[in-house]
């Protein structure tokens, strides 16, 4: 294992590369708040207690350049931007259900 560990040309971990899509404090729950549907920029600020305008903007354009979401910007004045997921942020959805249920038998064992 440890071999592996120092050798540069081994292959990156498919959970890895999961976790960086979606890991940090933010993102999970970005998502699970466009998994109830499209939601503007003040919107998510609002459902996202204690993340700062500069975090969510950056959260934001990870998760667009990443192909997680969509960024629909409206022609008018004011601006309109409305964020939703894609496809592939979609198909994090069975992901997401699975790490809560998880979270659930945890605190069951846990609590006990």
């Amino acid at each position: 294992m440890k071999a592996e560990a120092e050798n540069p040309n081994r292959l990156t971990c498919e959970v890895e590369t999961t976790l960086k899509v979606i890991g940090g404090r933010w993102k999970v729950l970005i998502i699970r708040e466009l998994m109830l549907g499209i939601k503007r920029f003040g919107e998510l600020q609002r459902a996202l207690p204690g993340i700062t305008q500069k975090m969510l903007t950056q959260q934001l354009r990870e998760m667009e350049e990443d192909g997680i979401i969509h960024r629909q910007v409206y022609a008018q004045i004011p601006p309109k931007v409305e964020y939703s997921l894609t496809p592939l942020g979609e198909s994090l959805k069975p992901i997401l259900y699975a790490m809560h249920d998880w979270a659930v038998q945890y605190y069951d064992k846990i609590n006990k």
